[in-house]
């Protein structure tokens, strides 16, 4: 109307709305002065996008369809051989479970009545007066929980809840390869139901305790083993712990200390089962302490057969580096 109106066109484009507006821009309620009346916000934007009552256009929920059940938590706490290899663990849980006197239902006789206050669809209105006029919205009936039924003769046994604390015990398979903080889930397991719906799932968080020989790099272990001077330097067969247990391995002549050396497959399966880690050894040079007058003498008197050109690369090229910068 404004745009086929020239003047009506000129003070719009000069004044905005409060040049075509009757009431000046600043009566009625609402935009421009408009007034929206009693309006569902909810019915309004249902008929937008295809829903049947609520913002964003979806449709309300039956308040008696069946639903699924919460889950439930539950932690373990496993050695580290156990999540390597995994192992089955026999857990005590806490669940909501149906009772057994109303099968759930809550009512002793079986029955219920349509709830007065919302006649059944667990809503009730609520109207509201805002500066955009009367706007009506809904809200959980609180008289029925908004299930639009109520229970007229509560079951004894669980007071109308339809739902008691049971203890159960359950054997959890755990996969090898778990880690600390990871998941099992265990479908089925959780808070019963509602409606005849399924029950939820039972989430068992996994602790893994340190090891004294080993440390877990994603599914590669680390660990560090001590040799003494006499095998760096001679080479030797020694005993390597792995995940998998005992192997040999031959520490070659000239091992120096923080040598790391790799063993192929050697590590942790991976939770989804497909591969393996790698095991990795670092290797520690202990010298001996407290040596007597006889062993001094023969370490002393070895000393003086090595050479530090051949013998001691390292020592050799540090004082080569000193000398330079200091010359």
């Amino acid at each position: 109307e404004i745009l086929s109106d020239s003047e009506k066109k000129s003070r719009y484009d000069q004044l905005g709305h409060a040049g075509v507006n009757q009431n000046g821009g600043d009566g009625g309620g609402g935009f421009g002065g408009a007034d929206f009346g009693d309006v569902d916000l909810g019915d309004l934007f249902g008929s937008f996008f295809g829903g049947g009552g609520g913002f964003g256009g979806g449709r309300r929920a039956n308040p008696n369809a069946p639903r699924k059940g919460a889950d439930t938590r539950i932690n373990v706490m496993l050695s580290f051989m156990e999540a390597a290899h995994g192992c089955e663990k026999e857990l005590t849980t806490s669940i909501q479970d149906n009772c057994g006197k109303c099968n759930g239902s809550g009512s002793q006789n079986g029955k219920k009545t349509t709830c007065p206050e919302c006649s059944g669809t667990g809503q009730v209105k609520v109207q509201q007066r805002t500066p955009f006029g009367v706007i009506a919205t809904s809200k959980p009936c609180s008289r029925c929980s908004a299930q639009g039924t109520i229970i007229t003769d509560p079951c004894k046994q669980c007071g109308g809840n339809g739902k008691v604390t049971k203890t159960k015990t359950i054997t959890v398979k755990i996969p090898a390869g778990i880690d600390d903080e990871q998941i099992v889930i265990v479908q089925g397991r959780g808070n019963a139901g509602f409606n005849g719906g399924p029950s939820g799932d039972l989430l068992v968080v996994v602790g893994v305790r340190p090891d004294p020989l080993f440390e877990r790099d994603g599914y590669d272990v680390w660990c560090e083993i001590p040799i003494t001077y006499a095998q760096a330097a001679l080479g030797d067969s020694i005993t390597v712990p792995t995940v998998d247990g005992k192997i040999k391995y031959t520490v070659a002549a000239g091992t120096q200390p923080g040598t790391v050396f790799r063993l192929k497959g050697r590590g942790i399966q991976s939770v989804r089962g497909r591969g393996k880690g790698d095991g990795y050894v670092k290797v520690v040079v202990e010298i001996p302490k407290n040596l007597n007058n006889q062993q001094k003498e023969a370490l002393e008197k070895f000393e003086g057969l090595l050479s530090n050109d051949t013998h001691y690369e390292k020592r050799t090229s540090f004082f080569d580096k000193l000398k330079n910068k200091f010359k």
